[in-house]
C-alpha cells in the first residue's frame, strides 16, 4: 500500500532573493504546490508517497516531475499536457518571512485536470488520502477533486483536507467559503490557519471556531496552526494548545504543509484510530510536526528545505 496519496497543484514557486544591483527583484525557481509539499514532508521521513495532477509538458512541468522523482515521490499519476502550461506563483516576503501570492494560472495546467485522467488505482491502496482547496477553484478539477475524494473514502482511506485559502484565485469570497465548507464532512483530519477559521466560521474564537466545525462535519481531528505560536487542536471535547520552536525564520512558504506532512507521518508511526488518540499522543504527535514546521522557515523555498528524522529530533532535544 502506498501510506499518503495527494491530489491537487503542483507549480513553480518563485521565491525572492536578495535585489539586484539596479533594485529590481531577483526570483529562485523552486518546486511548489501545497499538496506536493506535504508529500515532500513525507518522503524525506521515509514514507511511500504518491501524487496525482497535472503540470504543462513545458520546461516548468517536466521540471517539477524530475523534482518529485528526486524527492522519492511516486509521480505515476502525474499529467504532462500539451494544451495548457504549468502554473507559477511569485511569492513575496515580509521582513519577518511571512509571504503573500500573486498566481499566473490563466488557466494553469493544475485547475484542468480531469476526473477521467484521474488514475483510480493509485487512490485505492492509499492510507491517507490528501487534498486541499486550490484544485475546487475551478472546474473541470473541481469535478475531478470531488471524484478522487469520494472514491477515497469509498475505499476506506483517511482524508486530509487543507481549506489552504487563496481568496484571489476564487470568483468571490462568498463562493469560496461555500464550496471550501462543502467538502469538510469528507475530512477526518482537517488543518486550518486561524485566518481560515475565522472565515468559515465568523469567529476568532479558536474553540467556539473548532466547535462549530465538529458539529456541522464531525472531523475526528481538526488542527489550528497559529504560526510560531505552536497549534490548538481538537479530538472531539478534548482541545489543547502546543506551543512552537522559535527558529530565525527565513521564508515560512510550505511550513504548514510540512507540519501536516509530520501529522501524517506520526499518525502512520501510531497507527491507531483517530478516536483513540490520547492528549499524550497528540501531544507529542503536534510538538514533532511544529518542529517540522519550524525547520523549513529557516530555509528558502518548501520542498528544498524539508528536513531529515535527526534535523526535527535535534531541533526537539534542544528545546
Amino acid at each position: 500500500m502506498t501510506d499518503v496519496v495527494a491530489f491537487g497543484e503542483l507549480l513553480i514557486d518563485f521565491t525572492p532573493q536578495e535585489r539586484a544591483m539596479d533594485g529590481y527583484n531577483l526570483f529562485q525557481q523552486n518546486p511548489g504546490g501545497a499538496p506536493a509539499n506535504v508529500l515532500a514532508a513525507l518522503a524525506k521521513l521515509g514514507k511511500k508517497t504518491a501524487f496525482i495532477g497535472k503540470v504543462g509538458q513545458d520546461a516548468f512541468g517536466v521540471y517539477l516531475q524530475k523534482e518529485l522523482n528526486a524527492q522519492q515521490i511516486d509521480t505515476t499519476g502525474l499529467i504532462l499536457s500539451d494544451e495548457v502550461n504549468t502554473t507559477l506563483a511569485f511569492v513575496l516576503l515580509s521582513k519577518s518571512g511571512e509571504r503573500s501570492f500573486t498566481f499566473h494560472r490563466k488557466p494553469g495546467a493544475d485547475q484542468m485536470m480531469n476526473a477521467d485522467e484521474i488514475d483510480y488505482s493509485i487512490i485505492a491502496n492509499a492510507k491517507i488520502f490528501h487534498f486541499g482547496s486550490v484544485s475546487l477553484t475551478h472546474d473541470p478539477a473541481r469535478t475531478a477533486t470531488c471524484e478522487a475524494v469520494s472514491f477515497a473514502k469509498k475505499s476506506g482511506s483517511l482524508i486530509s483536507y487543507d481549506p489552504n485559502l487563496r481568496i484571489d484565485l476564487w470568483k468571490d469570497a462568498e463562493e469560496a467559503k461555500e464550496i471550501i465548507l462543502g467538502m469538510m464532512s469528507y475530512a477526518d483530519i482537517v488543518k486550518i490557519s486561524e485566518e481560515e477559521l475565522e472565515f468559515l466560521t465568523g469567529t476568532t474564537v479558536l474553540e467556539t471556531g473548532t466547535e462549530q466545525l465538529l458539529t456541522s462535519y464531525g472531523n475526528a481531528l481538526i488542527l489550528v496552526t497559529l504560526g510560531h505560536k505552536g497549534c490548538y487542536y481538537r479530538r472531539g471535547e478534548m482541545t489543547g494548545y502546543i506551543q512552537g520552536f522559535r527558529v530565525r525564520t527565513l521564508d515560512t512558504t510550505g511550513a504548514g504543509d510540512a507540519f501536516l506532512g509530520g501529522i501524517h507521518y506520526q499518525i502512520l508511526q501510531i497507527d491507531k484510530p483517530l478516536q483513540e488518540l490520547g492528549a499524550i499522543d497528540i501531544k507529542n504527535m503536534i510538538t514533532f510536526s511544529n518542529a517540522i514546521g519550524a525547520l523549513v522557515t529557516t530555509k528558502n523555498g518548501a520542498i528544498p528545505a524539508m528536513p531529515i528524522l535527526t534535523e526535527i529530533h535535534e531541533l526537539m532535544n534542544f528545546e
